[in-house]
């Protein structure tokens, strides 16, 4: 029985894509079956993991609205264990979509029904936003990561996200937690960076994950290839932190 975790935060631009691709290719070269599922309409993990979503035929979006098997929309990576859930420019019309969909709250959690067995973990990429997407994803979801950038507007947002997390556990996931946070963007010269990064501490305590991701260039160009950072540039400052992180989130995992 697999772990599904959202990775999810209100305020686009924030590394949230970058975490997700990057964490499951190297929970996928730890030795974890992983299945990353594309709930953003930009469909940024998709292209990120090498496939460009205006050819795709196959998607989420099958999976949500016409209800299709995850199965038959499921696509291997160029990562070994790792496979993808697409989103393809379907996706964009899949909130007004769902709006007339019975029970339209609990699709995805009960498509995942069919493939929970096959997977270790699965990591979904919701959209910047609180709408029916991200609803499904959270109701779906054992817990949630959010990833914070250390900048000024970092907490804005957050609050509120928070609070609709909380109505999500109350009325529809009695189980849904806050897995962890992660500051991404980190940059050790700027000050506000690091008051950012205190008061992010401050607020989430022992939610918060030890290891920071920093800025790095490398990890900014690995999406125009196609490739999540084990397979552009393993080496870079950006490559050993999503390891680490990877790393620490498997140990608290025991």
């Amino acid at each position: 029985m697999s772990k599904v975790v959202s990775f999810s935060n209100k305020k686009g631009g924030v590394g949230k894509t970058t975490s997700v691709v990057n964490m499951a290719a190297y929970c996928a070269d730890y030795g974890k079956r992983v299945l990353l599922i594309d709930l953003d309409s930009q469909g940024n993990a998709t292209t990120g993991l090498g496939f460009s979503k205006s050819a795709l035929k196959k998607s989420v979006y099958g999976v949500l609205i016409d209800d299709e098997k995850i199965s038959s929309n499921v696509l291997p990576t160029q990562v070994p264990m790792l496979d993808i859930l697409p989103a393809n420019v379907d996706l964009s019309g899949a909130e007004v979509d769902l709006v007339y969909k019975r029970n339209r709250e609990q699709i995805l959690k009960n498509a995942l029904a069919e493939v929970k067995d096959n997977y270790d973990y699965i990591f979904i990429d919701c959209p910047p936003s609180l709408g029916l997407l991200t609803i499904n994803a959270w109701v779906a979801s054992d817990s949630v990561i959010i990833p914070l950038q250390s900048e000024y507007y970092a907490m804005e947002g957050v609050s509120q996200l928070m609070n609709t997390i909380s109505l999500v556990k109350q009325h529809l996931n009695p189980g849904l937690f806050i897995e962890g946070v992660v500051i991404t963007m980190y940059d050790g010269r700027a000050i506000v960076s690091r008051q950012i990064a205190a008061e992010i501490k401050k607020f989430f305590k022992s939610k918060l994950y030890e290891i920071i991701i920093p800025r790095n260039v490398r990890l900014s160009e690995a999406p125009s290839h196609g490739k999540p950072i084990l397979l552009y540039d393993p080496k870079c400052v950006g490559a050993r932190a999503y390891k680490a992180l990877t790393e620490e989130f498997l140990s608290r995992q025991k």
